[in-house]
């Protein structure tokens, strides 16, 4: 885990969500199942509301490869995100091709362009999911 998701996991839980957020940036915790071990994997991502769910984006800072929470959420068919105290199950959806293109052009990059310094270092596509809030499963 890196010492800056591992600082800002300790924040969040420390602090209940009260300061995840600074400035214009949100951000939300969110856990999923390993892909090897199945164990739960939390890390802090950046975050828009978009469409009834959270759009989140995999750039990895840059890095040549994919991060380990975007393959892990990949995996999955659910997941959990914390927003302050409260906590939502939901269901990832890759977007992929044309659909994913146009998000991140006319979402991602119009919110936040200063994340297209991290396509270009990466030389990679980045990756970007919609959470969707799961359906509750009534008892059975």
């Amino acid at each position: 885990m890196r010492t800056g998701n591992a600082i800002g996991l300790w924040i969040h839980r420390r602090f209940k969500g009260r300061l995840d957020s600074g400035g214009s940036a949100t951000v939300l915790m969110l856990t999923s199942p390993g892909r090897r071990t199945g164990l739960p994997r939390s890390v802090m991502v950046r975050y828009l509301d978009h469409d009834g769910g959270y759009l989140v984006w995999g750039t990895g800072s840059g890095a040549t490869t994919e991060p380990d929470w975007f393959r892990n959420l990949r995996r999955s068919d659910r997941s959990v995100v914390e927003i302050g105290t409260s906590s939502t199950p939901v269901t990832p959806e890759v977007l992929v091709g044309a659909e994913r293109d146009r998000v991140w052009r006319e979402v991602v990059l119009a919110a936040a362009p200063g994340v297209a310094k991290y396509e270009a270092k990466a030389g990679r596509i980045i990756p970007v999911a919609v959470l969707r809030p799961a359906p509750l499963t009534p008892p059975g």
